[in-house]
């Protein structure tokens, strides 16, 4: 058995990134970009009003306030000369300035008399309501660095740049095996000595978390061909592929060595934690294949522990790290020695405090955390106040 950093740092060392893909804005949303981005236009591309209103050259008010009416250009319509002196031109926001009008003054500072327009702002100043071209980006202008994450509003401002598409680490295809006979789908009667299969919905959630849809979802009895099968059938179409149950030393565990029948290196077996001490993790190319405990509290907390990091990296995104903080116990806690513990947590205020139901079966507690805790592998008591790990939940 191995330690859990180094559980940790194996699966990272085997974890490669996801070579960039172009991809269309509406499906980048999460993703990372795979390159420096250059602005394809001045943004605005020309002076632009700022709010509806009229403009007029700031020259022609001297000593009057009063301007002739001439015309109006609504947003979208380009205005193709010069206007006259001594006029004032309706305008809307988002309008194209015309070439020798450099001020507007708002709509509700006018007053409009038989086509004349009263000017009613006092503080009226050259310049005022106009976006001057190119105030928010240049043309050539580095819009975006390679490495960012695109969030809802970088993928706008790209668009407003002209970008239909951009390169990007792409989101991994993710495979799920269930194993066990025992197994039956929510919506159908539970007959005697069988459990509704509620793994694969935990997983599917907690992958939208990440904006990820698991390409591929299956159950297969406690049966080594058929096992075997489905692993052969899938795992040259998937970056990661995740099975449950059966991953122990019982009669009826068969997924370590349908991996190995199926060509897939071992890298380790068995990790130094509780719950989810009987984890696997093995590697088919650059597939990383990752076999978690059955019990669904043991599953979920080792997909957050080593499945979201990996993930993470293979989309290049933040290291989980990032996420990782010292807080205070909200009360003590006893634990055996040589295992770390990750205990599912819930933060009140700035303390922590593990949930009641921690055993590896239990669901319930699961609904509430908002963190697994993660206590050292030797150290036994813990006192209340005492500093420990926190790994805060995607959500």
């Amino acid at each position: 058995m191995i330690s859990v950093s180094q559980a940790k740092a194996l699966i990272l060392n085997h974890t490669s990134l996801l070579e960039a893909v172009v991809t269309d804005l509406y499906e980048a949303n999460g993703l990372v970009i795979g390159e420096d981005l250059y602005s394809q236009v001045d943004v605005p591309p020309f002076d632009q009003s700022a709010m509806d209103g009229y403009g007029f050259h700031f020259s022609d008010l001297n000593n009057t306030q009063t301007l002739k009416l001439e015309g109006e250009i609504p947003a979208g319509v380009f205005y193709p000369h010069a206007i006259p002196s001594h006029t004032a031109i309706r305008i809307y926001t988002g309008a194209a300035v015309p070439e020798n009008c450099d001020t507007i003054v708002m709509q509700e500072k006018v007053e409009i008399k038989n086509d004349q327009v009263v000017i009613k702002d006092p503080h009226v100043k050259k310049g005022l309501n106009i976006r001057l071209k190119g105030t928010q980006t240049k043309k050539g202008e580095l819009a975006m660095q390679k490495g960012l994450k695109l969030s809802a509003g970088a993928i706008g401002y790209l668009a407003g740049l002209g970008f239909q598409a951009v390169a990007a680490h792409p989101k991994p295809n993710v495979c799920i095996i269930n194993t066990g006979k025992e197994l039956t789908k929510p919506g159908h009667p539970l007959e005697p000595g069988k459990v509704y299969e509620c793994n694969s919905y935990s997983l599917n959630a907690a992958l939208n978390d990440l904006h990820i849809q698991a390409q591929s979802s299956f159950m297969v009895d406690d049966n080594e061909a058929a096992t075997i099968q489905l692993i052969s059938e899938n795992i040259g179409n998937c970056d990661v592929m995740i099975l449950s149950g059966g991953v122990s030393v019982g009669d009826y565990d068969y997924v370590a060595s349908s991996l190995a029948a199926c060509g897939v290196e071992t890298i380790f077996h068995k990790v130094k934690q509780k719950p989810g001490k009987p984890m696997y993790f093995g590697k088919k190319g650059k597939t990383l294949m990752f076999g978690l405990p059955g019990n669904p509290a043991a599953l979920l907390t080792c997909y957050y522990a080593y499945i979201v990091p990996a993930i993470k990296k293979m989309m290049g995104q933040e290291s989980e790290e990032s996420k990782t903080v010292m807080m205070p116990l909200s009360e003590g806690f006893v634990k055996k020695s040589g295992l770390t513990y990750l205990l599912k947590g819930k933060v009140f205020g700035k303390e922590v405090s593990p949930l009641n139901s921690q055993e590896s079966y239990l669901m319930n507690s699961f609904a509430a955390a908002d963190c697994i805790i993660h206590l050292e592998e030797e150290k036994t008591d813990y006192k209340k106040g005492e500093l420990v790990e926190v790994h805060f939940i995607d959500q």
